[in-house]
Formats: C-alpha cells, structure tokens, sequence
C-alpha cells in the first residue's frame, strides 16, 4: 500500500520498533534482579538512580514498610496514565530507601519510584542517566540527585549541564574499560560484556500493545461471550448467533444500559447449562470500521461474511481518510485484512492500493467545528453560485493532503472562472460549428495546439496519479486564457478551438459535472459526458519544430531566439550573435566565450 511520509512516520512511531540491551541489577534482600531496557548502553556508567512504577513489587513492598512511599503510590494510582497527560504533568517521585549493585562498575545505585514510569510499559523500571536524558535530568536536579557525565562530543571537548543534559551520541569517558569507544562501538562492547556476565542481552521491544477490543457502553457490535461461575467465558454456539442488542433502550450519562438490562444478560451456560450472564460489553467500534470495505462488495448476501466479489473488487484502489486515522484505523484495517486473508475469505495482502490522507478546512486559521461555531453552510453559498462553482473552489484552493483555508472570496473566483469558460463557448457556437475537412495549420495554431495537448497530459497525470486537482484546474485555466487571447477565425483555427473546448469540458466534467454536461451539448454532441472517454494525447501534436532560447550577455537576459530543434551549437551561437539587441552589447567587445545551454539558454562572455 502506497501512503504519504507522514502517515508511515506516525505509524513507525507507533509501532514503536526500539533496539536495545535489557540488563539486570541486582537488589538485595530481593527475590528477582531488578530488569530496565535501555536504547543506550553507551550511557551505562552514567546511572546514578533507578526508577520504578508504582506498581512495581519493590515499589509496593517497601510501601508495607514506610507511610511516605505508600501515600505517594496512592498518588500515583489516582494519576492519569494517558501519554497527553505523562507528556505535561510535572515528574514526582519517592525514595524507596534500597539501593540496586550497577552491572558493571559494583556501585549502589538508589531507587526511586516515580510517576513517569509505567508498570504496563516495558519492565517497568528504568535507568535513569542524569546527564544524558532531560528527564531524567530535570528530576535529580529536582531531588538533589548525582549527575555523572560519560557522553562527550570528542576525547577533547568537555560538555554544559548547568542548564541541561547532553542528549546526542559521542565518545565514551568516566566509563572504565570501555572509555574512548564512540556510541556506536560501546553499544555493541557493553551488550557483550553484559551477555558474557549473564546480566543482560541484546533485545527489540515494540511500544505497540494488543488491541482493546471491548468497551462499556451500548453502542457497538456485542460480544459473544457468556459468563459462566463454573466454566468461565464461553463462546455463543454458532447456532445462536448472531447476538442482538436489545432496541428501545434509554440512554443516560451513567455507564451502559445493558448492565442494567436483566432481559439481555441473564442466560444460561452454553457448557453446563446452569444460570450464566451475557457479557454486557461491546466491541470497539473500529472492530466494525476496519473491514467494512470488504463488506461493500457482497453487502446483500446474508449468509456469509464475504463471497467471491470480495476478490473481484478488492484491493480498494484509492483509500480517503484523515490524517487522524492514520494509526489505529489503518492499522487495525490491515490486521483484519490479514486475518480475512488467512481464513481464506480474501486473496490479497493489502486491504488499500493506495492511500489519500485529506487536509482539514480551515476558517480564521482553525479546524472547522460545530463548538467553535466557525462552520460554513454550503447551502447558500450553493444557491448563490451553484454546486459546481463551490466543487470548484473547493479543489483548487489547495492539495487534497494539506490543509484548506477557506475564503469567501474565492468561491467568488471560481464562479468569474466557470463564467469565463461559458461565455468562450458560446461566443465560439455562435459562429457556428467547424467542418472537419483537412486543414493546415499556421505554427501560431501549432504553438496552441501543442499547449492543449501538454494540458491533456499533465490534467491527466495530476488528477490520474498525483491526485493534485488543484494543479490540474491552473493548468486548464491557463489553457483558457491561452484560446481567449487566440485568433482563431479561420476554419483552422475554429477546429483547433472546438478541440480544445472539448478536451478542456472533458477534463472539467469530474469537478464541475452540470456545467459541463450542458456545454458538451452546447458543442454539439447529443450523448451524455458521463459517458465519454477522456481526451488521449496526441503525440505528434507535441513535437517541437523550434525551441525559444534565452540569449544572456555577461550574466544579463538580452534576447529571446527561436531556432529549429536539434540545431548545431555552432548555428545557435551564430544565431544569438546576429540578434540586433545581442549586437548592441557586443559588437564593440571581444566575445571570450560562448556556452550553449541545449534547449534552454545561450550564454555569451565578452570583454
């Protein structure tokens, strides 16, 4: 599946792939060592205190012992957990009174716990290095806590921590046998030594959890799970599937109303037979959301979840969503194409071919919301100019994947523009419409032609591959502005202008379909565009017989010369030297040297 750099960089992110060396300290009195995971071994011989979770065993042991430390794990089990909240909220932490053996140099090691370590994230506990970690620094600088350099730029330069830690990678000092290794060699020195000594190894841990797929409230798919006291969970038989929620509930703010509802919960154990209870949670509503795509293709047929259309229409070729989706809905998406597929329901890898993350519209330089009351009603603007004017201005205000600034005035933009298209051509059917006898055309009508069909093809790449509608409406407007300024009154040059009109009505119809459903009549066809093929580019109509070249004199634009492709660079030097306005600036001077740039620029240096 193709995606943007943002989303595969938010999802990397996510995923959250870290390699590194998970090593033990060793607590007396401790029944198991202590275990944290680092990504930078390198930074080792700079621990000077460990941090543990609330939840950690020795967190909670030391708390039987010492008041202090179970008042701050009380604090720390009211606190909010969510990364937002870890991000902003301010580092506390208690002294658990032990102290941890360091792996390599032997010294006692304090542990703190602390409320910036989760227990369900990793271990655990961390290893804290004060003067390579702005966290860790802020918080020993907080509790008067050692701070042990180890990191330096180069054997030959010292580092600042009166105002912060020095996070980048260097060369190791105050390290021991392990000083004047850079990062990248200590890395791989210190995970051996500590693979050696059976305290620690190479590891890669992944920030990704497993997916929550229940929740507390009504709406959602149910669970088909029921509860039993003797046998535990056990599944719904597939004969009494599917489960349906029951309808007519009332809703209020205080949890779900399925727990409260005895006519939906109580049942009886599929297993034993005696009193059990249906489980009142429901599924995640992503659980629905993350493979509704497929269930398009066979959305009537009520006996399977997916038949053979799945495979005819499946992968999706173009996938729109925003950017807020581009984690858990993406991911979850392609776990449960990925599980279709391995139950033989689908034959493809990829849910999506490709994916479009749209931008968001702004209005005075914010998100467009309900709450903020900054929305903008497209009935009237609808009314006043129409559907296809506000399709317009909508798609060429901006790239689909960026962000969208809306202004009024603009939608009046687009309508001068649609107004500019019709009054061109009507002014052209009243002339009546061209024979299609042979004709020669003058290069003037060449030059115009070779315009239209370059416009076919980039109108076509834009809006076909690049998805860049915006690029592809300037690009008809410059076309437009090209057949205005155009004498085209002879037969030849009214031919020429009925091709154009019709490729550029072609090319509109996807974005501005009413108008141009009309004006493909007003052309003279009796069939509907929608029906129509889009414009093929003529490759002939693209074939230069000369080439405009600039003429610089000494670094300064002096001339423009029209001279035949593939022409000799000794006949375009001849020819920018007999331009009467490059012989003003030469003629006097002693031409040193002449540079031809090929279908581009003649640059000529005289003293």
């Amino acid at each position: 599946m193709k995606v943007g750099r943002q989303v595969r960089t938010m999802q990397r992110n996510w995923i959250g792939r870290s390699k590194g060396v998970e090593l033990s300290f060793i607590v007396e009195g401790a029944s198991e060592p202590l275990n944290v995971f680092t990504t930078r071994p390198d930074t080792l011989l700079g621990v000077t205190y460990l941090a543990v979770a609330a939840e950690h065993p020795l967190a909670l042991q030391a708390a039987e012992k010492n008041t202090e430390v179970a008042r701050f794990l009380e604090a720390c089990n009211r606190m909010e957990t969510s990364e937002a909240a870890m991000d902003t909220m301010e580092k506390k932490g208690c002294s658990l009174g032990i102290t941890a053996t360091h792996p390599i140099s032997g010294e006692q090691v304090p542990v703190w716990a602390a409320n910036f370590v989760l227990m369900s994230y990793g271990t655990g506990a961390v290893m804290a290095v004060p003067a390579h970690d702005q966290r860790d620094y802020e918080f020993a600088k907080k509790n008067n806590l050692l701070i042990k350099p180890v990191i330096y730029p180069s054997l030959d330069e010292d580092i600042d921590l009166s105002e912060a830690a020095f996070t980048d990678k260097g060369v190791l000092k105050n390290s021991g046998q392990f000083d004047g290794l850079t990062s990248a060699q200590a890395f791989t020195e210190i995970a051996h030594f500590l693979t050696e000594k059976r305290l620690g190894s190479v590891q890669t841990n992944y920030r990704l959890r497993d997916w929550g797929v229940s929740r507390q409230r009504y709406w959602g798919a149910p669970i088909p799970i029921v509860n039993c006291v003797n046998c535990g969970a056990v599944a719904v038989p597939k004969a009494d599937l599917p489960v349906v929620l029951p309808e007519g509930v009332e809703l209020d703010a205080v949890g779900s109303p399925l727990k409260k509802m005895a006519a939906f919960y109580e049942t009886t154990c599929p297993k034993c037979g005696g009193a059990a209870e249906r489980e009142t949670d429901t599924f995640d509503t992503f659980m629905e959301s993350s493979w509704y795509y497929a269930r398009f293709t066979s959305k009537d047929n009520d006996n399977v979840m997916l038949d053979e259309r799945a495979n005819y229409w499946l992968p999706v070729d173009q996938y729109i969503g925003g950017i807020e989706h581009a984690i858990l809905h993406l991911l979850y998406a392609r776990f449960f194409h990925k599980l279709m597929r391995d139950e033989g329901l689908v034959q493809g890898d990829e849910p999506f071919t490709h994916l479009l993350t749209q931008g968001m519209v702004l209005k005075d330089g914010s998100k467009m919301s309900k709450s903020k009351g900054n929305t903008v009603d497209p009935e009237p603007l609808i009314e006043q100019y129409g559907a296809d004017t506000v399709r317009v201005f909508t798609m060429f205000a901006a790239p689909p994947d960026q962000s969208l600034e809306w202004v009024d005035a603009g939608v009046d933009g687009a309508s001068r523009f649609l107004k500019r298209l019709w009054r061109l051509v009507m002014q052209h059917v009243e002339q009546g419409l061209p024979a299609d006898d042979p004709v020669i055309l003058s290069e003037t009508l060449k030059t115009l032609r070779r315009q239209l069909h370059q416009t076919i093809e980039k109108v076509s790449d834009d809006m076909g591959r690049r998805r860049t509608f915006n690029t592809a409406i300037a690009a008809i407007m410059e076309l437009i502005n090209s057949l205005y300024k155009a004498e085209c009154v002879n037969e030849a040059g009214r031919q020429v202008m009925q091709e154009a009109l019709e490729a550029v009505v072609l090319m509109l119809s996807p974005i501005a379909p009413h108008i141009c459903h009309v004006l493909w009549h007003e052309l003279g066809h009796h069939d509907s565009i929608i029906d129509c093929r889009w414009p093929v580019v003529d490759a002939s109509a693209l074939v230069q017989q000369t080439v405009e070249l600039g003429v610089q004199v000494n670094g300064k634009m002096r001339a423009r010369i029209k001279v035949p492709v593939n022409s000799e660079k000794d006949f375009i030097k001849e020819a920018a030297l007999k331009d009467d306005n490059v012989q003003r600036f030469v003629s006097d001077k002693t031409v040193k040297k002449i540079i031809v740039v090929p279908g581009k620029l003649v640059s000529i240096v005289v003293t």
